[in-house]
């Protein structure tokens, strides 16, 4: 019989240790999905409803919000359903969820880096913004995204599969693929070295552009008037510090599994926190909600519906 057929399934070990914090657990991750996802659906309706927000950095920031609420959704119900009740988790499904985290990262890179060209055209090229970020243009460069994260996750799926397990038990509170292949009797080079191609083209290059995009940017914003530096960089500098603070939970994780199998559970809280729930929360509001097209939206919403 082949292996990973008759282990079939995998154990997380961590829910046991956490007995006596899973009540708070539970409140702070159940209180902060949900906020994520009232705030993201909100978002998501107010830019459909208002036709002038029908323009390319708004048509990426619903990107960034369904990437969000896809992202959050994958884990956070698995975690809730695991600290009310332990329970071991198929194979099939572990490898569902492997599937979704890695279009989840991919996307929330990949659409940054746009979202930060975007700005970089509008601010250093403002007059070639028009003919270079257009809708059409927008929504191929998105086609192109979610097709190849959508392959490359498919693959990386299919090759972790076939892998036999020897293991069943897992010190973290989710799958990735680090965490099946951990499990498997033997190493296996073709999936790190696909898991290494993967991890350059969609998180490390889109990095790359986010940090040469911004570099432009705040040469720009320096060169300008006292007031408009100061109105730059309170724009800019929560989205630099949300990008960074996401890359770091994603870089830190990724290392973290490559040098240990056991995970303590202060990394395990601080991973699932960092990358899957506060991000979906804090990016609809940093780059949607503070900006004044959005809130006025809101207020137009609020006086139609006055009056109505």
């Amino acid at each position: 019989m082949n292996t990973s057929e008759s282990l079939a399934f995998v154990t997380f070990t961590v829910y046991g240790s956490l007995r006596l914090n899973n009540a708070a657990l539970l409140i702070c991750i159940s209180v902060l999905y949900i906020s994520g996802l009232c705030i993201n659906l909100f978002l998501l309706l107010v830019v459909c409803m208002e036709s002038g927000l029908h323009r390319p950095m708004y048509v990426l920031l619903v990107n960034l919000c369904l990437s969000g609420v896809m992202g959050s959704s994958s884990v956070c119900p698995h975690i809730i359903t695991h600290l009310l009740a332990d329970r071991e988790a198929t194979l099939p499904g572990c490898l569902t969820q492997v599937f979704f985290i890695n279009v989840y990262s991919g996307c929330i890179f990949c659409i940054l880096a746009l979202m930060a060209y975007d700005r970089y055209v509008s601010i250093c090229k403002p007059l070639l913004y028009h003919s270079l970020m257009t809708p059409a243009k927008v929504r191929l460069m998105l086609l192109l995204l979610y097709s190849g994260l959508g392959s490359s996750s498919a693959v990386q799926v299919l090759l972790t599969s076939r892998l036999r397990l020897c293991r069943h038990r897992v010190d973290k509170l989710f799958c990735d693929s680090l965490v099946v292949a951990n499990l498997s009797c033997k190493n296996m080079p073709l999936i790190n070295v696909f898991g290494l191609c993967c991890a350059v083209c969609w998180i490390v290059f889109p990095c790359f552009l986010v940090i040469v995009s911004y570099v432009h940017i705040f040469m720009v914003v320096l060169k300008s008037s006292r007031a408009s530096q100061m109105k730059g960089l309170q724009t800019l500098t929560p989205h630099l510090l949300t990008f960074i603070n996401f890359s770091v939970a994603s870089f830190f994780g990724v290392i973290y599994n490559r040098l240990s199998h056991r995970v303590p559970e202060a990394v395990n809280i601080f991973t699932a926190i960092n990358f899957f729930i506060l991000p979906p929360l804090l990016h609809p509001i940093i780059y949607g909600v503070k900006m004044q097209e959005i809130r006025q939206s809101v207020k137009k919403m609020m006086k139609r519906k006055m009056f109505f």
